[in-house]
């Protein structure tokens, strides 16, 4: 059937391929007791026969196209099928106990899962990842969803799914993924993110892709005005193709500014940075002109291992960013971890409000030695470039200078061990927290910069957590509140001869980006691939101009209204 489903526009471009529906099967089985044993063990049978023939062609696929050591992970799900302990497990349970062939597989298998991840052994752990997705495999074909691995995708296709997790998205492959469409999520979800720095056209918080999508079906994914249509017709496919070559054909345009300085129409400089997540991102700021990074995000060194990383580790990773960006400035925050983060590792209390708990400075400043640990790599890596450190979460003044005492601290003994130090380190806060904003005034003297995370910000000041649905209406960057708050910070800063940088998702967007001109933001910190659209905006825009246009938008009564003069009057 032909349908249009709206979203939001995570990440631009166009996409026009396949479905790939990407179910997570409802974990909830049911036990039920069957009477004819060898129907429900023709089930198994062909379900594990399904299985076998699918990882089969996947091999070979992945084989072809991506090298054999690529391909090794499925002759090792191939074993797992042929497995005499596992099948006969599962056909046992369902001759003697008579059950369901869904739950004696889900009993056997999570008890093979639990057996190998116990033991104190990589491989074996490994082994139990191939199980749970051998297994997520069958249930597939036993229960009648159809799901697959995301890694084995081989040919071109749109993925469809509810969410999708940062392992999820860190296998996509660009080459064969054109774009994806989720039921949930916004723009700053985490795989709205990495659409963009995988550069791929992405629609989430659809609500309903899920259940409007089949497999295999044509799908065209426009991440440009955040529609998904599901079948088209010719002339769609026709009319999507242009757009899509017009969106390409516009990329080159941006590209020529690659190594142009960021100025406005009337002569007017800002700078116009990118944010990371590891130094591998550095590759992306480098391609698409970014004149420094507004925000590393250190957290990615702390995940996805078993213990904390140590000093020497983190100190490769500071050094590597600063030294590629040769004298260009990086803002490094220091962890920020809880809330949505969590490291298995940290043994943290679970939290009724994990956004309103223990995370970010809060932590660092009880776990010290975590902390420590991190500032005096941060310390040693600033003599390879230009490196600014950012506290996240700060709301109150004690905990700025608490967090700056112990940076001192960790450099006057760097200093008396021989080991060198920067003595022009920029030192500043993210400012997220509405308490900080209003008292901007109070924190400008005891900072070199501001950095505003609008991410945060704007769940704290409209009480709306942006993970949720049903509250996401209340996620509005170009409310008069959010306004007045950024201007609040913004005079605060340059009242005290400091500068003010946005790393939130809002300082990418064109909307925003003349609003936040003419109230003075100096630095723009956004995803790599929006660097490039707005430099080219800036350049159409007169900071002058727009100084009385921001203002009044302050004065308007709801986000809707400043959007739509926005639109009106810089946006035809």
């Amino acid at each position: 059937m032909h349908h249009k489903i709206t979203g939001i526009a995570a990440s631009s471009g166009v996409a026009i391929a396949k479905a790939f529906i990407h179910l997570e099967p409802n974990v909830d089985i049911k036990k039920t007791s069957i009477t004819d044993v060898s129907t429900e063990i023709e089930k198994l049978t062909a379900a594990l026969e399904k299985s076998k023939e699918e990882l089969r062609a996947i091999k070979d696929q992945t084989e072809a196209s991506m090298g054999a050591d690529k391909a090794e992970i499925f002759a090792a799900h191939l074993l797992v099928l042929d497995d005499p302990e596992l099948v006969d497990g599962i056909k046992g349970k369902i001759e003697n106990e008579q059950m369901n062939a869904e739950y004696a597989l889900k009993e056997v298998s999570d008890m093979f899962v639990s057996m190998f991840e116990s033991m104190d052994n990589e491989y074996m752990k490994e082994r139990a990842a191939d199980i749970r997705d051998v297994s997520k495999r069958v249930l597939g074909h036993l229960i009648g969803v159809e799901t697959g691995s995301l890694a084995t995708i081989a040919e071109e296709t749109v993925i469809i799914a509810e969410d999708l997790t940062p392992s999820d998205t860190a296998q996509l492959n660009k080459q064969f993924v054109k774009g994806f469409a989720t039921d949930i999520g916004g723009r700053t979800s985490h795989s709205a993110i990495m659409s963009r720095s995988l550069e791929i056209p992405a629609v989430v918080g659809t609500k309903e892709v899920t259940e409007k999508i089949q497999h295999g079906d044509m799908v065209i994914v426009d991440g440009i005005e955040g529609i998904v249509i599901v079948n088209p017709t010719e002339e769609e496919v026709k009319a999507y193709e242009e757009k899509r070559a017009a969106f390409e054909k516009q990329k080159q345009e941006w590209a020529k500014l690659v190594g142009e300085p960021s100025t406005t129409k009337d002569g007017a400089h800002v700078e116009l940075a990118a944010n990371i997540g590891t130094p591998k991102d550095v590759d992306g700021v480098l391609a698409n002109g970014g004149e420094g990074i507004g925000l590393y995000r250190t957290e990615f060194l702390y995940m996805d291992r078993d213990q904390l990383p140590t000093e020497e580790e983190q100190f490769e990773a500071y050094k590597e960013v600063v030294q590629r960006m040769d004298g260009k400035p990086v803002v490094i925050r220091t962890l920020d971890i809880g809330g949505d983060k969590e490291l298995s590792y940290l043994q943290l209390p679970k939290e009724l409000n994990p956004f309103l708990g223990f995370r970010a400075i809060r932590l660092c400043l009880e776990k010290q030695d975590i902390f420590r640990t991190q500032l005096r790599a941060l310390l040693r890596a600033s003599t390879y470039g230009n490196l600014k450190v950012m506290f996240p979460m700060i709301a109150t003044l004690e905990e700025l200078r608490q967090a700056k005492a112990i940076m001192q601290e960790e450099k006057d003994k760097l200093l008396s061990e021989g080991v060198d130090v920067s003595d022009s380190i920029e030192v500043g806060i993210m400012v997220e927290i509405p308490s900080t904003a209003v008292a901007a005034n109070l924190f400008a003297k005891e900072v070199d910069f501001f950095s505003i995370g609008t991410n945060d910000l704007i769940q704290y000041t409209m009480a709306a957590d942006r993970m949720n649905e049903r509250v996401s209406y209340l996620y509005q960057p170009y409310h008069p509140a959010i306004l007045r708050l950024v201007d609040m910070v913004i005079k605060a800063a340059h009242s005290e001869g400091k500068w003010v940088g946005m790393c939130g998702e809002m300082a990418g967007d064109e909307v925003a980006i003349p609003l936040l001109l003419g109230l003075g933001l100096d630095e723009f910190s956004m995803s790599a691939t929006s660097i490039l659209p707005a430099r080219s905006q800036l350049l159409k825009l007169s900071k002058e101009e727009l100084k009385p246009f921001a203002q009044k938008a302050l004065m308007h009564d709801t986000a809707e209204e400043v959007e739509q003069l926005v639109k009106k009057t810089y946006l035809k």
